[in-house]
C-alpha cells in the first residue's frame, strides 16, 4: 500500500502529470536529447541519458544560469502561512562561527538537533552533496543527491521520483552540481549516462522504493565526480543510528535552493502504510533525493547514507520520510557500479 500523491508534499511527480496535459510526454523540443529505450536488468529498471560526447555537450549547453535559477524544485507544492518567507541569514545560521577544527574541514559549529538550518560545518559533506537539474514532462526541476562508494567512482544516490516519473517517463536534460552553494559549482557538472531505479518504483511507483542512482560521465578533463568530492560511505538492510542526519536543497516556501541544509535527530517507522521511516524536519520540495546520513560525524562532514529524502504527508509538514535501502536498493548499486 503506499500513500495517496494527494497527501504528499515532497513525494512523486503524479499530480504534475495531470496539470501538464497536452504537453508532450516525452517533454518536445529539440534541444533535448533523445533518451533510449527502458531497459530491464536483474530486477533493475533502467535508462540510458546522455549517451555520448553529442548529448553530453547539449546537456550542459541546456543548463544555463537562468535555467537553473527558474527551474522548480520537484513535487507538488503545500500552501504555507501568507506569512512564510525566505530565511533570514541569522535564521539559516545554526550557531556563531567556532575555531575550526581540523583547517577548512569544519568552518562552524551546527547545533545537533536541527529541523531545517543551514549547514554552516563544512567537511566532506559539502562536496559530495549537491543539486540536480532535470526535465519531467517538459518542465525544468531541481533535486538533491549524494556521491557513493563505486568501481566507476561515477554514481550518486538520488529518490526515484528524480530520476523518474513513478510509472510516467524518465528524466531528461539531467546534470548533478556538487558541491553547489548560491550558484558557485566549485566540482563541475556532471551529466547523467544511466539512470536505475528498483521495478517496485519504475513499474508500480511504490514509495517504500522512491530511490534511484545516476552513473554520470566524467566531468572537465575527464575526472570522475569521485575524484573530485570523495563520497559518502552506504549501507543496505542495516537500520539507522539514533541520531540521522539529512542534507539538500530546500527550494520553495521558507527556502530558495541556493545553499545546503539539513535536519538531524531521532526517526522512526511510517505508519502511514509505507516500510519508509520518518524524521522531524522542515525542509521542502528541492531536497528529495538528499542523503540521510548514520554515523554522522560534524566535524569532517562523513556518515554512512541509510537513505534518501524521498515524501512528506500534508498533514504533517513537519516530518520528512526516507525509503529503506535493502535488497532492492542493492540490487540498484550493484548493476550502477558495474556500469
Amino acid at each position: 500500500m503506499t500513500p495517496s500523491v494527494a497527501h504528499k508534499v515532497l513525494g512523486p511527480l503524479a499530480g504534475i502529470a495531470i496539470a501538464m496535459a497536452g504537453v508532450p510526454a516525452d517533454g518536445g523540443g529539440a534541444d533535448r536529447p533523445a533518451a533510449t529505450a527502458t531497459r530491464a536488468h536483474e530486477g533493475v529498471v533502467r535508462q540510458s541519458a546522455a549517451d555520448g560526447p553529442g548529448e553530453r555537450r547539449d546537456v550542459l549547453a541546456y543548463w544555463t544560469a537562468e535555467r537553473m535559477a527558474a527551474a522548480e524544485p520537484i513535487g507538488p507544492s503545500l500552501d504555507e502561512a501568507p506569512d512564510a518567507r525566505p530565511l533570514t541569514a541569522a535564521q539559516e545560521a545554526d550557531s556563531p562561527a567556532s575555531p575550526g577544527h581540523g583547517g577548512t574541514e569544519h568552518q562552524a559549529a551546527p547545533r545537533s538537533g536541527s529541523t531545517g538550518k543551514r549547514w554552516t560545518g563544512g567537511g566532506k559533506v559539502t562536496r559530495t552533496t549537491g543539486r540536480v537539474f532535470l526535465t519531467m514532462n517538459g518542465r525544468d526541476f531541481t533535486c538533491s543527491a549524494s556521491v557513493i562508494p563505486a568501481e566507476n567512482k561515477d554514481t550518486v544516490i538520488t529518490a526515484g521520483h528524480c530520476l523518474k516519473d513513478g510509472t510516467g517517463p524518465w528524466a531528461r536534460n539531467w546534470v548533478f552540481v556538487p558541491g553547489y552553494d548560491d550558484g558557485d559549482r566549485p566540482y563541475g557538472d556532471y551529466t547523467a549516462r544511466e539512470m536505475l531505479v528498483a521495478p517496485q518504483w519504475g513499474r508500480e511507483a511504490d514509495d517504500s522504493f522512491d530511490f534511484g542512482m545516476a552513473v554520470l560521465d566524467t566531468g572537465s578533463g575527464g575526472a570522475h565526480v569521485a575524484e573530485r568530492t570523495g563520497h559518502q560511505e552506504i549501507a543496505f538492510g542495516t537500520g539507522h543510528s539514533d541520531r540521522v542526519y539529512s542534507f539538500g536543497y530546500p527550494s520553495v516556501d521558507r527556502y530558495d535552493g541556493r545553499h545546503l541544509h539539513y535536519c538531524s535527530g531521532p526517526v522512526r517507522p511510517d505508519r502511514g502504510g509505507t516500510s519508509a521511516s520518518g524524521m522531524a524536519c522542515r525542509m521542502s520540495e528541492g531536497s528529495s533525493g538528499g542523503p540521510w546520513l548514520s554515523g554522522f560525524d560534524p566535524r569532517t562532514g562523513t556518515g554512512t547514507i541509510t537513505s534518501v529524502i524521498s515524501f512528506k504527508y500534508a498533514d504533517n509538514p513537519g516530518r520528512q520520510y526516507g525509503p529503506r535501502l535493502g535488497s532492492a536498493a542493492e540490487r540498484v548499486y550493484d548493476t550502477a557500479q558495474a556500469l
